[in-house]
């Protein structure tokens, strides 16, 4: 069976939110995100279909994501240079929810002074992620 788009980070992430949800099954998860065939989900999670951008909000619901995050991976799937710039002259830097977080407490425990990043401040973030 043919599986282009297995090696995408969208496949990974939707196998890892499924396993994460448990005990919550794929059909569950499936008719949560409004998929009539349950296999949608399983062919999603195998790089055998992409999603489709217009099933991103239901299927980010039902596995409890950020929509921005999933539509990201969704669009990355496509490969096409031209709309992914597009996307990027429009919406300019997509921030996820997570980011938000991130983003406010670094104005928070900044002072709101607006500062730059230094190599000391990007090495001491990086370790946080053991970058």
């Amino acid at each position: 069976m043919k599986r282009p788009y297995a090696d995408t980070a969208l496949a990974a992430y939707v196998s890892k939110r499924t396993l994460q949800l448990r005990p919550k099954s794929q059909i569950e998860i499936a008719g949560e995100a409004g998929f009539v065939n349950a296999n949608v989900l399983s062919m999603i999670k195998s790089g055998t279909t992409k999603l489709p951008l217009d099933r991103v909000l239901a299927l980010a619901n039902a596995l409890e994501c950020d929509p921005k995050r999933l539509f990201l991976l969704a669009f990355q799937q496509r490969g096409n240079e031209t709309e992914k710039t597009a996307i990027a002259d429009i919406f300019g830097t997509v921030v996820t929810r997570n980011e938000v977080i991130w983003l406010e407490e670094l104005r928070d425990a900044s002072g709101r002074i607006d500062p730059s990043l230094t190599s000391r401040s990007r090495t001491a973030l990086r370790g946080i992620f053991s970058k």
